[in-house]
């Protein structure tokens, strides 16, 4: 099996085409998505090298949002013998204010935690090991603490959702995919999830 680069059309290792089928609990539940694999530090897309992904790193915004990213790397941990996931969530803050002593977070360390069981549940239907890790980061050096969270666990491969968004908003705004592509150490898998 192997994964396909939507970008060069080419197999590397561990799935086939792109629609697939994954058992959740219940039932089978369908998972379609355009994968692109990229070469570390560049952003370009790679022809691959057949290498093996032991060590599949995921960054979690949320369950929903990475649903298919969790998904694919479920999947492609599946056909390698002794794989492990790491699900990572980035807990964003801003700096802090004048007259404000400390930082202002989005969520809490607890709705963190809650966040990253759910999608460890998702995984774990899956049939795959997986661990998980809660990071701080500000939030204009997200796509940098992904990285080097990726690097300092020795990850494989990145696995990450890319969230569709008009292409103005990507050049002007910035992508955290964009950003984790440039910075990453090792091959990062991006998935397109289908417009529902």
């Amino acid at each position: 099996m192997g994964v396909v680069s939507a970008a060069t059309g080419r197999c590397l290792d561990g799935f086939h085409g792109q629609e697939r089928h994954f058992s959740k609990g219940s039932g089978p539940v369908s998972a379609s998505y355009d994968l692109q694999l990229a070469v570390p530090g560049t952003g370009e897309p790679g022809a691959g090298n057949g290498r093996s992904f032991l060590r599949i790193f995921v960054p979690v915004r949320s369950p929903g949002e990475s649903a298919d990213a969790l998904a694919a790397a479920t999947r492609i941990c599946g056909s390698t013998a002794n794989c492990v996931l790491r699900l990572l969530h980035v807990r964003i803050y801003d700096p802090p204010m004048p007259r404000c002593p400390g930082r202002f977070y989005l969520e809490t360390a607890a709705e963190a935690a809650d966040l990253l069981d759910e999608a460890l549940l998702m995984v774990w239907g899956g049939g795959a090991q997986a661990t998980t890790a809660v990071i701080d980061a500000p939030r204009s050096d997200v796509a940098v603490a992904i990285a080097r969270q990726a690097s300092a666990w020795r990850a494989d491969v990145i696995v990450l959702t890319r969230r569709r968004r008009p292409a103005i908003s990507r050049v002007v705004l910035g992508s955290v995919a964009d950003q984790v592509m440039r910075n990453a150490t090792c091959p990062v898998l991006t998935v397109k999830p289908n417009r529902k």
